[in-house]
C-alpha cells in the first residue's frame, strides 16, 4: 500500500512539473533572418547570399566565423562589431563594412535593436556561418 501511494504521489509531482514546465514562455528570438537572394558565382566555387537580419535590442548574436567575405550594411539602429584581435567598432545607420573570410567575430545590437543588409560571397557546400569558441 505505501508503495502505491508513493508511487501514485511521483506521478503527481511528475505531471505537475512538466505541466508547469510546458507553461513558461519561450524565450523570444534575438535575431530574425530572411534570405533575399542565392546564387552562384559564375566559374567558381562560391555562391553569394543576401540576406535581411534583424537584431533585437542589446542582443548579441554570438562567436562566428564565416568561409568567405561578409558585407554588411547596416538599415537601421546602431551595431558594435567585435572582431577577434580588433577594438570593437560602431556603427550608425547609413554605415557599411568588410569582413575577411574566417574572421571570428560578434556583433551587439544598440537598444533600439539594428536592421542589416547582409551579403555573403562563400565557398559552396560549406555552412554560412559556424560557431566560434
Amino acid at each position: 500500500m505505501i508503495v502505491r501511494i508513493v508511487f501514485s504521489a511521483a506521478v503527481a509531482i511528475m505531471a505537475m512539473t512538466s505541466i508547469a514546465a510546458a507553461q513558461q514562455p519561450t524565450p523570444p528570438e534575438t535575431i530574425k533572418r530572411t534570405l533575399l537572394q542565392k546564387f552562384d558565382v559564375p566559374g567558381a566555387n562560391y555562391e553569394t547570399v543576401i540576406g535581411l537580419a534583424e537584431i533585437m535590442p542589446n542582443a548579441n548574436i554570438g562567436r562566428h566565423t564565416h568561409p568567405g567575405i561578409e558585407g554588411g550594411y547596416l538599415v537601421e539602429g546602431e551595431l558594435v562589431i567585435m572582431v577577434e584581435g580588433q577594438p570593437p567598432k560602431t556603427y550608425k545607420a547609413g554605415e557599411s563594412w568588410q569582413l575577411p573570410p574566417g574572421a571570428v567575430h560578434d556583433a551587439k545590437a544598440g537598444s533600439a535593436g539594428a536592421k542589416v543588409l547582409a551579403s555573403y560571397v562563400v565557398e559552396k557546400g560549406k555552412p554560412l556561418a559556424t560557431p566560434a569558441p
